[in-house]
């Protein structure tokens, strides 16, 4: 038996509209209005008006990580694909999410999509859950009516990013341990071992070659001004922390990161398949090159790439192409350019956009591999260099002390 259904549906131009349709159940409903290019917010029956509640979210100030942002996308489409319309999808997002802050976002979001607004616009008032191309890709997917397809391609594209991040991660993790062990053994050794070896020295009344007066003097001093050590190590981070926000200091640094041994070619990496996937997921979306391109500048994580891709959109904006300006900065290699060009000319730029991605992706993890079999002995001849002079330094004046205590028993 049909049923009047009463529903509110947003049009290509983002326009809310409402009206009546008849029908057996909601999920016809909803088929034939994303049918007709809607994108359905409420449908509710004669009898029933659903989700007039609001839901109480208790607020916990949690982090939010990209991999929830993106169960959330992948799941939201589903629902969407399913039927479910903006409303009931986030209601039951807002219930089922496990972080306590994600679930007071979403549980904000849906109220001000009931109040009228926009998925895109209420998403955006939240830029530390969803970025800017994260709310681009959404609204061109409202525009096309393709508001599913476009969130699954949102999760595919943070789940890589994720994946990148573990990567990086993977690699940082065991130089920034041991660097640690070492330094800890180092700041122990000189409180507590080289101390008793200079009583020792002080009763033989040896003389002590200059290595060993020098970790002494080093002891000395460390113990003397013990906090006043901490308070100057910890000045310095602040005081390097803040030089770093400033824009000539971020720009210094990004600019070290990607010249810097060893781990210069993987930042490299990195920010070119950072770019290129962000670019691919953007142009395939459906957002405009120049609204794209000041997205992409904005989220590349890296101000000399982020640089040249402002420069690249004044460029394509005054009626240049896309890769003649990239090819004048150096930090896109020729491959790229020459990628981009093609996919420019055959009209299949974001397929070539996601091939430069992929490469790098692949570059990054062998990458990783490389550096983590290198850094290993590396690290190792580091510690025994640092562990073992200190030893050394130490127990050379027993050499003499022995030497006289020979020649006197002779």
């Amino acid at each position: 038996m049909s049923t009047t259904f009463a529903y509110k549906v947003r049009d290509r131009q983002g326009k809310l509209v409402t009206g009546t349709l008849e029908a057996e159940s909601v999920a016809i409903v909803a088929g034939k209005l994303r049918q007709m290019g809607y994108v359905p917010v409420s449908i509710e029956s004669g009898e029933t008006k659903s989700l007039q509640r609001n839901l109480k979210i208790p607020y916990f100030s949690s982090r939010i990580k990209l991999k929830e942002v993106a169960v959330f996308s992948r799941q939201f489409a589903t629902m969407i694909n399913s039927g479910l319309t903006l409303l009931r999808s986030l209601a039951i997002l807002a219930e089922q999410t496990t972080n306590a802050e994600l679930a007071r976002i979403i549980g904000e979001v849906r109220r001000d999509v009931e109040r009228g607004s926009s998925l895109s616009a209420a998403l955006a008032k939240h830029p530390k859950a969803f970025s800017r191309l994260y709310v681009a890709m959404v609204r061109s997917g409202e525009t096309g009516g393709s508001l599913d397809s476009v969130l699954q391609r949102l999760a595919t594209t943070i789940e890589q990013q994720v994946d990148l991040r573990r990567k990086i991660k993977s690699a940082m993790t065991y130089p920034v341990v041991v660097g640690v062990i070492v330094v800890l053994i180092l700041i122990a050794m000189l409180i507590f071992v080289v101390p008793m070896f200079k009583g020792m020295y002080a009763d033989l009344g040896a003389k002590l070659p200059a290595p060993t007066l020098a970790l002494l003097a080093v002891s000395n001093a460390f113990k003397k001004f013990f906090p006043l050590v901490f308070l100057a190590a910890g000045g310095g981070i602040w005081a390097a922390r803040r030089y770093v926000r400033t824009p000539t200091g971020r720009r210094r640094l990004d600019a070290f990161k990607l010249r810097a041994p060893v781990f210069g070619t993987l930042v490299h990496k990195t920010a070119l398949a950072r770019f290129s996937r962000s670019l691919a997921a953007l142009v395939r979306a459906g957002v405009p090159i120049l609204d794209a391109l000041e997205i992409v500048a904005e989220t590349a994580g890296n101000v000399i790439v982020a640089e040249a891709v402002a420069d690249t959109q004044a460029a394509v904006k005054a009626g240049d192409s896309l890769a003649r300006p990239l090819e004048s900065h150096p930090v896109f290699p020729p491959m790229v350019t020459q990628m981009i060009a093609v996919g420019e000319e055959t009209g299949a730029l974001d397929e070539l956009l996601e091939k430069i991605a992929d490469f790098y992706d692949s570059e990054v993890s062998a990458t990783v591999d490389a550096l983590t079999s290198l850094i290993e002995p590396l690290l190792i001849v580091v510690m025994g260099i640092a562990v073992g002079g200190m030893v050394i330094a130490l127990y050379m004046p027993m050499f003499s002390i022995i030497g006289k205590l020979g020649n006197g028993s002779s």
